[in-house]
Formats: structure tokens, sequence, C-alpha cells
């Protein structure tokens, strides 16, 4: 039986355009035989919409023209309902459910805030449909690095020196925010919003001027900062790790060739045709020249954090290695990465279309797992509470 696939996109995110790419992506090499791809555009504004108007990645020059030929929809979470329904709602006298589409399962291609942080995944749960990627608890914490780097380091995973503090801490006190980053850590520093991905708001910082310029830069977009010390001289080797629980698999590792000290967001996705082919357009070296022992040890800690923050599907781990030493640090994850990471799998054999299949696979075993647990049992114990409530009414 053929399967509808819900690919979710765009959304109210800095990231928004980025995740467009990665949706259409995924339609685009979808298994057409096996899986019927719906695209659910998700606007900056927050509205949802579906349509064909949305395969074509031309479309999206003229956003608001490209609505006017689209159909505005809605999820309900009523479980098992389903239904991607179409707004506004019609139903007659012996219609009981509004118009809508099926959905079997949904794709998630967004990135950043309201989509890869356990929003979208809170929704769907509630819905009981079927989704890709990690759910709400792995993927909240992933999007966070402050909480994501505490639990790394509660798993004695190998991570940089960082602090934190709340923007609005910063904007009381500026000086003593200052003071308290320099006691804590040494120059060069990164500061970056706690919850943004794709190098938006990142900014390195090698004087105490320059820390401040960076700092009001990231409070521009979180009300979290986090500052973390540079590694010296650092090579950045990514992995990639699909599954789920203990059956999980490593990608090759990539060394990002990037002529700035780090990858910006333009390296990543503006730069040799970035808006067709999404980070396989970035330039890189797979796999990453680095000794076969690193390159072992890159993949095991990437399994061990992917696994840490309970993770499902496919992800993206970080890797900072200091070029003198060979020490191999983590620098973050990334829980829906950036064209699903397809390129790290493609030169293993894995091609795109069959890491999509992957996915829902995976997603639809991880929805039965759910359905094994127990949820709720019969009781008696709100015939006795009514009694009790009665009674005390009286009293009053």
């Amino acid at each position: 039986m053929m399967l509808n696939v819900a690919v979710m996109f765009g959304g109210r995110s800095v990231e928004h355009e980025v995740s467009v790419i990665t949706g259409l992506q995924i339609i685009e090499n979808i298994d057409k035989s096996k899986y019927r791809a719906i695209p659910v555009y998700i606007s900056k504004e927050g509205r949802w919409y579906t349509g064909e108007a949305l395969f074509d990645i031309r479309n999206y020059q003229d956003v608001s023209c490209l609505l006017k030929k689209c159909r505005e929809a809605v999820l309900f979470p009523s479980y098992n309902l389903k239904t991607l329904c179409f707004y506004p709602f019609k139903t007659g006298l012996f219609k009981k459910e509004p118009d809508g589409i099926r959905v079997d399962v949904a794709f998630l291609a967004f990135h950043g805030a309201f989509g890869e942080d356990g929003c979208i995944q809170g929704l769907l749960e509630l819905a009981g449909i079927p989704y890709t990627g990690p759910g709400v608890v792995g993927s909240g914490v992933g999007m966070d690095k402050i909480i994501m780097k505490d639990i790394f380091r509660s798993n004695d995973l190998p991570i940089v020196n960082y602090t934190w503090f709340f923007r609005k801490n910063y904007e009381k006190d500026p000086e003593a925010a200052i003071k308290n980053v320099e006691s804590k850590l040494n120059y060069p520093v990164f500061v970056k919003p706690a919850n943004l991905g794709s190098s938006i708001g990142i900014t390195k910082a090698k004087t105490r001027e320059e820390l401040i310029d960076a700092v009001e830069i990231a409070i521009r977009y979180d009300r979290k900062v986090i500052i973390e010390e540079a590694v010296q001289d650092p090579l950045e080797i990514n992995c990639s790790v699909m599954g789920m629980d203990d059956e999980l698999s490593a990608s090759l590792c990539e060394m990002p060739v990037s002529w700035q000290e780090f990858l910006s967001y333009e390296d990543k996705y503006l730069h040799n045709d970035g808006a067709k082919t999404g980070m396989k357009g970035a330039s890189r070296k797979i796999p990453a020249p680095i000794p076969e022992d690193k390159t072992e040890e890159i993949k095991q800690l990437a399994k061990q954090a992917f696994k840490a923050l309970d993770c499902a599907g496919v992800a993206r781990i970080d890797f900072l290695v200091e070029r003198e030493s060979m020490k191999v640090y983590i620098n973050e994850i990334n829980t829906i990465p950036g064209s699903m990471a397809f390129y790290l799998w493609e030169p293993g054999g894995v091609k795109f279309q069959k890491l999509i299949d992957n996915l829902i696979e995976i997603a639809l075993e991880r929805r039965r797992e759910q359905e094994n647990n127990i949820y709720s049992f019969d009781t008696n114990l709100l015939k006795k509470a009514s009694s009790g409530i009665k009674g005390a009414k009286a009293r009053n």
C-alpha cells in the first residue's frame, strides 16, 4: 500500500530558506513507487499550506504569489485523526470531519526553532502520526546547545570549556556578564545563540571589544547565549549517525573546506549553487584526510552522542580536532541536518532515495514501539473522588 508522506518544511525560523531546500530535496528523491509526497509548507508567519505549486523551487521567488496557488491547511491534535485538514473547514449535515488528506507519516525537514526543537514533534505525538527524527525530548535537547553540552559532559563525552548567561542578565549588567566570561574562559572564544544552527549569529572573539560585539549579535536571536573556548588551529570533522536505540550506523567522515576561520552560513548554503544542492554544494573532503584511528574514534563518539540524546532517524555530529595533539571535541549535534546529510552516506553506498526510505521505516518502527506502551488503565478513582467532591461542595 502506498503511504501518504507529509513532507513538512519552512517554518518560523531564521533557517526557513534552508528548510525549503531540504524539503524539496526530499520530495524530489523520495521513492514515488512507495510513497505519495504531500508538501506541507509553513510560512514565516506560521500558517500551513499545501498544493502542487509547492513542488517547484522557482515559485518561492515570490512567496505571496505562490501561496495564492495553494490551499491553507491545519493538522488537528486529535489522536489518530491523521488528517491534514483544508482550511476554512467545510462540514455538512452528514459530514462529521472536514475535508483533507490522510497522513500516514510525517517527514520533517525543518531547521531551527518551531520545527527542529520539539514543537512540531509534540503536535505529531498528540495526533498519533509517525514522524522522522528524534522525539520531543531528543529534539529539544539537541536544539539547546547549553543543555546538550551539559548532557554530553554528564556522559563523559569530550567538549570544550563553556559558560552561558541569559539575555536579560547581560542587559541588566553587561560589565558583570563579560567579566564572568573572562574569569572562566580564555580568548579566543566563540559566542553563539543557544538555540540556532547553520552558523547564524555565531561570532569569534579574540578581545573584550570583540566579545561585546559578538554578544550584542547573539542576543538578537535568543534569550540564552553560550560562549565556548576556541580550539587552537582546529580541523572541523563531521560524521552522521543513522538508526534508533542500539541499532546505529555511522557514515563516512567529512572535512568541510572553507576559506574562512569557520564554516559560515553563506559557505554552507549560498556558495556553489547551494539553493539547489543544499549542503552537498559546500566544499568538503570525503572521506576526511585524518588517521584511521581518529576516524574510528569520531564514529564511536558520534554514536555515543546520538544515543545520549535519545535521537532517532539521522543526525550529523560536528567535531573539532586540535591539529597538533589530534585531541577530539564534540561541537554539537544537528538532529535534522541540512540535506539530511545524504552527501555523507552516498559515498558509502546509501543513495539518497534509500536514506529517505530508511528514515521512514525508522519513524514507523518508533511508532510501533510506542504502541507497546501502556498509557492508561481503568480505575474507579474518579467514582470514589466524586462523592468526596460533592461532600466538599455541600459543606461550603
